[in-house]
């Protein structure tokens, strides 16, 4: 009996994702009431090493209160489920292990810098502060400061890194956001809607500037935009998010040429077009529910012309159909 020749092909090694978020809610207080209101439900994802993942949806989605769970920034929130980075359940460190995170393994851009910039520190210093808090020494972590902003392309770095942060232009305060998130060479960035406060012309230069760093320092990316064109020129995979849930995921050229959600079609057919009049300009029609009061069964179906009867009554499950997963009971177990 003649034995099996061994394989001399190798094995494929599948990479373990750096983000895996499973289950994850998110309920705030309600006032001194004593009750807690739903933000975020039952939200799964993940993030590969390097992968850049857009999470879009109206305000008042739980886009961003999804992001600061991940970075456990709010202490008055009831976050639960698993935030896995990197193999470290995140919702079981304390928060002195947290601080060690924040800044070095994962990072935040906040939508409007001067919220975020200290009037009455130079630049330079709070560049550097993430890593003076480290250990760092002050001559270092000015050398590291000054090496970053000159990396985001910052104007004569060297000589207004001594400069406070009114004496910049609103992009270049977002270039010194970007650096101070960026100095401790993070894992992970988190972008909150970083370009919304700038102009358009503004606002390519920095998504351009963001997609040469991250290209450059491989970097992960979860960019948080309502901004679909944004999502379509940067991302590689998007998250549709609709009161709460996810609603929709996949790979960005599969969403866009053929959305499964008739929420995700409605924000697509809102996009404005240089082809189209504005007097045309699809809208959808009502309004988020506010998370004290959703709909049972698929939130979105008050406002989607394509519900079925079972769609007020029912929660859809998740389902894979084709490459996208949605939630959606116009879709059933097959993908159809």
């Amino acid at each position: 009996m003649n034995a099996h020749p061994m394989s001399t092909s190798a094995p494929t090694l599948v990479r373990p994702p750096l983000v895996a978020v499973e289950k994850l809610r998110v309920d705030m207080p309600l006032g001194r009431s004593g009750s807690n209101v739903n933000i975020v439900d039952d939200v799964d994802f993940t993030i590969g090493v390097g992968e850049r993942m857009a999470l879009v949806g109206e305000s008042g989605s739980g886009k961003s209160m999804t992001a600061r769970a991940l970075m456990q920034l709010d202490r008055i929130a009831r976050v639960s489920g698993r935030i896995d980075f990197d193999g470290a359940d995140l919702l079981k460190l304390s928060e002195r292990e947290m601080r060690k995170l924040r800044g070095s393994s994962i990072a935040m851009v906040f939508q409007d810098p001067m919220s975020f910039l200290n009037p009455l520190m130079t630049i330079g210093e709070q560049v550097a502060e993430t890593l003076r808090i480290r250990g760092v020494g002050k001559a270092e972590a000015r050398k590291r400061a000054l090496s970053v902003l000159d990396e985001l392309g910052v104007d004569r770095a060297a000589e207004r890194i001594d400069a406070y942060p009114h004496e910049f232009s609103g992009g270049m305060r977002q270039r010194v956001v970007l650096a101070m998130a960026l100095v401790g060479e993070p894992r992970l960035l988190i972008a909150d809607e970083p370009t919304t406060a700038l102009d358009v012309r503004v606002q390519d230069q920095v998504l351009d500037l963001l997609d040469e760093v991250s290209t450059r320092r491989g970097l992960a990316v979860l960019l948080i935009t309502h901004d679909l064109g944004v999502v379509a020129g940067f991302a590689d995979r998007v998250m549709v998010m609709y009161s709460g849930r996810i609603v929709e995921d996949g790979e960005v050229g599969d969403v866009f040429a053929r959305p499964r959600h008739p929420y995700t079609q409605g924000l697509i057919k809102a996009v404005p077009r240089i082809d189209q009049d504005l007097a045309a300009l699809y809208a959808i029609p009502g309004a988020p529910p506010p998370p004290m009061n959703r709909p049972s069964g698929c939130t979105f179906h008050p406002r989607c012309d394509q519900r079925v009867q079972c769609c007020a009554l029912e929660l859809p499950a998740t389902l894979q159909v084709g490459r996208t997963r949605v939630a959606c009971h116009l879709h059933d177990a097959k993908g159809i």
